[in-house]
């Protein structure tokens, strides 16, 4: 399997997954995304479209506590701070949206980290 038919997979499992799940505004969607150097997470309302908020490895409060953005150490600490982001803005409960990606490693350090920072999903 090359690159393109990797990802094109991949898309057709995060459409299989949209299909079934949205943020609302009592239960915003957790949207996760990994690169190869980095980890990206967003909280997302989807009944009004917008972003409310977001971490990734490139902020700056995650980014001076990991040396490396792409492995299961930094992917738990984004969770972890997602996690204070969203207690902070009165979300608790959140829909977990992987993306496509498969729930194993960086995605499930990223889960177990935001459970652990005290989101419910």
């Amino acid at each position: 399997m090359d690159r393109r038919e990797k990802i094109e997979s991949r898309l057709r499992r995060k459409k299989r997954i949209r299909k079934k799940i949205a943020g609302t505004a009592a239960r915003p969607r957790l949207c996760v995304f990994k690169s190869l150097k980095n980890m990206y997470a967003q909280i997302v309302d989807d009944t009004t479209g917008r972003v409310i908020t977001g971490v990734s490895t490139l902020s700056p409060d995650v980014k001076g506590g990991v040396p490396y953005g792409g492995n299961t150490k930094s992917a738990k600490v984004v969770g972890e701070s997602i996690a204070r982001k969203a207690i902070g803005l009165g979300i608790k409960e959140i829909i977990f949206d992987r993306n496509g990606f498969k729930y194993h490693g960086r995605v499930k350090a990223l889960a177990d980290g935001a459970r652990e920072g005290g989101l419910i999903f």
